[in-house]
């Protein structure tokens, strides 16, 4: 059995009542909610409060889990809710801390093999990368995130946002399209004869 159909199928014992089973359940989806949500609220401790608060909706709601259903694009709903409750209740402070230019916790790993220069160039590229991100809106972002960052399909992607297959390669192709023009702008800053 995979951990995704270890996690499906605890989610249906926890919705049965069964509390023991919530443990298998948190350990398949806390670190991928955890990276969703950083990379939607952009801080690690609103990330730390929204997982929490994802957990506590889930055991709320776990009476209306459909049985055989899968829990990824289930749990992924529900933290999004508690995403888009946060935005709404911070209003534009919330933007505020979105939007920082400088991530100082932005580290990347290197390879025996990395020089200096190749690390600093990946380094300015991953920041153009997340400040493209933070600059789309929701609804790109989100897009993008689900499926590139969490590996979900369309499909899934689809259910988690309450939209149609269609309407989720579209957001994801409008982030693509801003990303590879923040990646061109950043190749053309570094100059001419400077290879990654």
């Amino acid at each position: 059995m995979s951990e995704e159909s270890d996690a499906d199928a605890a989610m249906d014992r926890y919705s049965e009542g069964d509390d023991a089973a919530f443990r298998v359940v948190h350990r398949a989806l806390i670190d991928r909610l955890r990276a969703f949500l950083l990379r939607m609220a952009k801080s690690s401790a609103l990330a730390d409060d929204l997982v929490q608060e994802t957990f506590l909706r889930m055991h709320r709601a776990r009476g209306s889990f459909k049985r055989g259903a899968k829990v990824i694009p289930w749990s992924y709903a529900i933290a999004r809710n508690v995403y888009i409750d946060q935005t709404r209740m911070l209003g534009t402070k919330r933007e505020k801390l979105a939007t920082t230019d400088e991530d100082p916790n932005l580290t990347l790993e290197a390879g025996p093999d990395t020089n200096a220069e190749e690390l600093s160039v990946a380094t300015d590229l991953a920041r153009a990368v997340e400040r493209t991100l933070a600059a789309l809106p929701v609804n790109q972002r989100e897009a993008f995130v689900l499926l590139r960052y969490e590996g979900l399909s369309v499909a899934d992607a689809a259910e988690v946002l309450g939209t149609t297959e269609g309407a989720v390669k579209l957001r994801a192709f409008h982030a693509y399209e801003a990303l590879r023009a923040a990646l061109g702008v950043q190749d053309r800053k570094r100059g001419p004869g400077k290879t990654t």
